[in-house]
């Protein structure tokens, strides 16, 4: 593997807007504060409030209030907080590894009065992570071999959004189907993910599954390598949560979809969100 070194010679491409996003452009920061009298309409995509106060008093120099920091009926008041798709202009330098899975990227990139820097990264295609839960709340956790932190981890039913303009829902069902022996009838959106964004792209899904029914043995999947050996359990929804509160479980998708899971039920499912649901980092 030849990585970038100081003698580099390539001619570098003119800086350009990132286009690692294809999918989507800028979203706005925040919601937009119900007009006051006398007030000029204000911008969506760029004007950031100064501080978190300002934010949350939804203007330039303003105090934090309770009220304005309260939840509304519905959950958190829209547009205090929120991440924010808006690429920096950059330029790619090398790709001094590509793999079956994942390519490492060198860019540099225009950060503005902090100047021009270096990143190197994973190209990652994105995931899909299942929590199937069953009419007994139990949610399937499957024991599987990863080789990275050589160890055993129970995980969710997971996979990689490797096939071009696939529906995510329809790869996590398929995903789920391969490597659980499950279908499900109801599927929806319990959150959304950047599980490394220091170093990856990677943008990860995870779904709610109910109503689940078998696969009929002659169309189970036939599995192979470290899924040759996976265990599939079902576990309370309490017991999950449990174990991952207290360092028993360490897959950080399938820690938070549980938890997610949790917190889901705990409000009568108000959290969840359609299949249909915009995906801002979703490369794939």
């Amino acid at each position: 593997m030849e990585f970038l070194r100081d003698e580099h010679t390539r001619r570098p491409e003119p800086l350009e807007p990132d286009v690692r996003f294809p999918s989507t452009g800028p979203i706005p920061w925040a919601v937009p504060e119900p007009a006051r009298a006398g007030a000029e309409p204000s911008s969506t995509t760029r004007d950031q409030p100064a501080s978190w106060a300002d934010a949350q008093a939804g203007q330039p120099g303003g105090t934090a209030s309770a009220a304005s920091a309260a939840p509304g009926p519905d959950g958190p008041r829209p547009g205090l907080i929120g991440d924010v798709v808006d690429p920096r202009p950059a330029r790619r330098l090398d790709v001094p590894f590509q793999g079956r899975v994942v390519d490492v990227a060198v860019d540099e990139v225009d950060l503005g009065k902090a100047g021009v820097v270096r990143r190197e990264y994973t190209n990652h295609p994105g995931s899909v992570i299942v929590v199937a839960l069953d009419d007994d709340d139990n949610v399937l956790l499957l024991r599987q071999y990863r080789h990275p932190v050589g160890a055993f981890l129970w995980e969710l039913p997971a996979g990689l959004l490797d096939i071009d303009g696939e529906d995510p829902h329809i790869a996590a069902a398929r995903e789920l189907a391969e490597e659980a022996d499950v279908h499900a009838a109801r599927w929806e959106v319990l959150v959304d993910l950047l599980p490394s964004p220091g170093g990856s792209n990677e943008a990860a899904r995870v779904y709610l599954a109910r109503d689940l029914t078998p696969v009929p043995e002659p169309e189970r999947h036939v599995r192979e390598a470290e899924e040759a050996d996976m265990v599939a359990v079902p576990v309370p929804l309490e017991e999950a949560a449990a174990l991952a509160l207290a360092g028993r479980l360490h897959n950080g998708p399938t820690v938070a979809g549980i938890l997610a899971a949790a917190i889901g039920r705990a409000s009568s499912w108000r959290t969840l969100r359609p299949v249909t649901s915009p995906w801002e980092y979703r490369r794939n």
